[in-house]
């Protein structure tokens, strides 16, 4: 028998010879093409924890050859290793975190299931689900083309089962895109952003790349409609604007200009050849200094973030006016496409845009809400619209925010690194689950989130979570300076220390208020529910507490109807 020791701990205590066993060998010993070739067969999560245990498996487990075997093993058919500082590392965990999940709405059943995970994919990095099916592109320019199982529903509608097989759509994709309105059933095409080669001019040889918009029907994933660029216009992003006679599609360059160029979809499903006017956009011809970094849009309006982070409007119709900043006065309907800008305290890092409603993440971490507030979808604890973005106090450093028709949904991570979805507004349908009566304040869904998940959607009928890790995507936020803390006022001269860091004792007696003014036992039951939900505690913390109330609730029965007294 060989008795192995680690070798940074030393020798074991007492390792003279005993008898029938021979002296304590060292791992270090082993030749490190064999270490490596045996850490290799571990799984991905074991290779994680061992790593964890002495200096010598730290080094041993970060190897590029351990993660390249590990990467040939989960993804075969992968040829190339992919890019960044760790490639093989990277592609990886890239691989073996990715995953597509998903929760009806509808049914007795409300579980997180996962769909089919195709070998072909290098990750994950983008989903778009459409009426019937998902599409989905990864890191190498892969789109797939995930189809679904349909099952009839109790209503008679058919609802997607689970994503049982897939297809590849096309190679050589940068983005893509469909109908921006939140309901699945107006996707019918899908436009696709990618690079292909063409052919040179007469009297040259060899061809060139050149970027391309392709449309595709989503029932079918057969081509329709393709428009071919000129090599020299390269762009990065796709989104969809306007009507389907009037769709505006608008491009972002590599260089942050944006263009655009209409095309009528009732007409792309007929076999002509037609040219479409490509021109550069007001937001980039009035403001040619702006660099857009990012964009998004719904059906009758437009963000535009830059690389500063500022953020710049474009908003089409009177009534989505009036819901984001509470007034016509700046509205000029012969003049649809001048930016307006937003006031913003840091830079904006990324954003979602719904109907009649905007969420804002800065580079602080901190979430600010504007828009329509009918159903509470703001999260601000109200229903008041608000004509300018409104920061949500309780929410920090969120993984991802989703805006929907009037409900919005947050995914975070807890202080345990364990991840949680929150949402509130409408709960009609199920789309809030656990709270069907909907929340004017962010609560947690009764939704088991995957440990990787980076991304989220909601439909009509279900919700995605999309799960994978990428070890060059870091945390980007900064922490707030002491003197910006919301509660924590910059001390004058001579002070000593604040009191109140971070405003946690104002914020209890609000809570307190809350409570006191809710005239029944039940309405301050849902209330303290909904404080636990904005309370910055870990997930465990927050479970523990919504249990306990939900116990007491149940064990209160019929108590509580009438006015609070004294006792109370």
């Amino acid at each position: 028998m060989v008795k192995r020791s680690c070798p940074s701990c030393g020798p074991e205590p007492g390792g003279e010879e005993k008898k029938g066993r021979g002296n304590p060998i060292s791992v270090q010993l082993f030749p490190p093409e064999l270490v490596e070739h045996i850490i290799s067969f571990l799984p991905v999560r074991d290779v994680v924890a061992l790593g964890q245990t002495c200096h010598y498996f730290r080094e041993v487990c970060d190897t590029e050859g351990v993660w390249r075997r590990i990467c040939r093993r989960l993804s075969p058919r992968l040829r190339e290793q992919g890019s960044g500082v760790r490639p093989w590392k990277r592609a990886a965990i890239l691989n073996y975190t990715k995953g597509l999940y998903f929760q009806a709405f509808g049914g007795r059943r409300r579980c997180l299931s996962k769909s089919v995970a195709p070998l072909l994919a290098h990750g994950y990095r983008r989903f778009l689900p459409t009426k019937d099916h998902v599409f989905i592109l990864d890191y190498v320019g892969t789109l797939f083309f995930f189809k679904n199982a349909l099952v009839s529903s109790t209503l008679g509608q058919i609802q997607w089962k689970r994503a049982c097989r897939y297809v590849v759509l096309c190679r050589g994709a940068k983005d893509f895109a469909s109908d921006p309105r939140c309901d699945t059933v107006y996707r019918k095409y899908l436009y696709v952003l990618a690079t292909r080669e063409q052919l040179g001019v007469a009297g040259t040889t060899g061809s060139r790349a050149c970027d391309c918009v392709e449309v595709y029907l989503q029932s079918s994933g057969q081509r329709v409609f393709k428009m071919t660029f000129h090599h020299s216009m390269s762009f990065k992003q796709i989104v969809l604007v306007g009507q389907e006679t009037q769709r505006a599609l608008l491009l972002l360059t590599e260089e942050g200009k944006i263009y655009s160029l209409v095309v009528n979809e009732t007409q792309l499903d007929q076999p002509r050849s037609y040219t479409v006017q490509l021109a550069l956009r007001k937001v980039s011809h009035c403001l040619p200094h702006l660099r857009v970094a990012c964009m998004a849009s719904n059906q009758s309006s437009t963000v535009y973030i830059t690389d500063q982070g500022g953020v710049y409007f474009e908003v089409h119709t009177p009534g989505v006016y009036r819901d984001l900043f509470g007034t016509l006065q700046a509205f000029d309907p012969l003049d649809q496409q001048m930016p307006l800008a937003l006031s913003l305290p840091a830079k904006i890092l990324f954003c979602a845009l719904g109907y009649n409603h905007l969420g804002l993440v800065d580079e602080f971490g901190r979430i600010f809400m504007q828009g329509n507030n009918r159903y509470g979808q703001l999260g601000t604890g109200d229903k008041m619209d608000r004509g300018e973005p409104t920061q949500v106090h309780y929410l920090q450093r969120p993984i991802a925010l989703w805006c929907g028709l009037n409900h919005s949904l947050v995914l975070s991570q807890g202080l345990d690194f364990s991840k949680e979805l929150l949402g509130c507004g409408c709960g009609a349908g199920g789309r809030l689950p656990g709270w069907p009566k909907g929340s004017a304040s962010f609560v947690k869904l009764h939704v088991k989130v995957p440990l990787c998940a980076c991304s989220l959607c909601s439909t009509r009928e279900c919700l995605y979570m999309l799960s994978s890790h990428d070890i060059e995507h870091h945390p980007a936020y900064r922490d707030l300076p002491a003197s910006r803390v919301v509660g924590n006022p910059e001390p004058s001269p001579g002070a000593g220390a604040p009191q109140d860091p971070g405003g946690t004792a104002q914020a209890c007696e609000e809570y307190l208020s809350q409570i006191h003014s809710c005239p029944t036992l039940q309405d301050r039951m849902e209330k303290m529910k909904e404080i636990v939900g904005w309370m910055p505690l870990m997930a465990a913390q927050k479970d523990f507490f919504w249990e306990a109330l939900d116990m007491l609730q149940t064990a209160a029965g019929g108590v509580g109807e009438g006015p609070p007294t004294p006792d109370s």
